[in-house]
């Protein structure tokens, strides 16, 4: 598939791959028409460039890639407006948008009741969970439960990750901007562990630290993604309206397709 190829070019080294992470604080984004005329009402995204494989660099083209990109446009398309996102750290999106800086963010952002609170989320569009990953030799670590006072787990800063871990466990926490770093500290041996979203862990695994890292214990927490806006949006119901038609007309199976290799159940 194409998609899959490009994806995997894009993550051949872990130096590129991390340098792909910087945040974009210049305001620059990329636009997105979808070719349907300069008349369209365009809206701010933002979003990440170090989440594979919901949003990342294409090394090839250098090209802002992945679901969430692809989902995004399709949803513009339908709903009848353009997009130009902005890309910055996890972190950098969230305040952007309860901050009314940003019209949306898509950038797998789980959906909590504590990010309700400030900002509105569509329907939910990817079911995600957190899984805990430790080295290959290591064999003291089973599960969460084996996280204690003595051992250090990193994670990405500002994510449900590091609200699991600090509720949860009383494991040292290393938060980092970006992801990779996080699983770069693990592979080198200054943390015990690494917790995060599901699908990042288990292609991170896949394309760069296999032999070298490996997952353990269960699925943590059911999570959704949802895209997220300023409270009291009026870009919610449109987004929401849109995403339901590409879910019924196979629209959505197609993109899930080809970042995933498998269509969702039911679609």
């Amino acid at each position: 598939m194409k998609k899959i190829t490009r994806i995997t070019i894009a993550t051949i080294t872990l130096s590129l791959f991390t340098a792909c992470g910087g945040a974009d604080s210049s305001g620059e984004g990329e636009a997105s028409n979808n070719g349907s005329g300069d008349d369209l009402v365009t809206y701010e995204i933002a979003t990440d460039n170090n989440f594979v494989p919901f949003e990342f660099i294409d090394l090839e083209t250098n090209e802002l890639i992945g679901f969430d990109i692809d989902l995004m446009k399709a949803i513009a398309a339908e709903a009848g407006f353009a997009v130009e996102f902005h890309q910055m750290e996890f972190s950098g999106a969230l305040n952007g948008v309860q901050q009314g800086q940003y019209d949306a963010a898509i950038n797998g952002m789980s959906i909590t009741e504590e990010r309700k609170e400030n900002i509105d989320f569509s329907d939910p569009y990817y079911e995600s969970g957190l899984i805990l990953a430790v080295a290959e030799e290591n064999e003291t670590i089973q599960t969460i439960d084996d996280l204690d006072a003595t051992t250090t787990v990193s994670t990405r800063q500002s994510s449900t990750s590091q609200t699991y871990l600090e509720e949860n466990t009383e494991a040292g926490i290393d938060a980092y901007p970006e992801i990779t770093e996080a699983y770069q500290a693990l592979m080198t041996g200054h943390v015990d562990a690494a917790l995060y979203d599901v699908p990042n862990v288990q292609y991170f695994i896949q394309e760069q630290g296999e032999g070298s890292m490996k997952i353990v214990g269960d699925r943590l927490t059911g999570e959704d993604y949802g895209i997220a806006f300023p409270k009291g949006s009026d870009l919610v119901d449109p987004v929401n309206e849109a995403l339901a038609t590409l879910m019924e007309n196979g629209t959505y199976g197609d993109i899930y397709e080809e970042y995933f290799g498998e269509r969702p159940e039911g679609m």
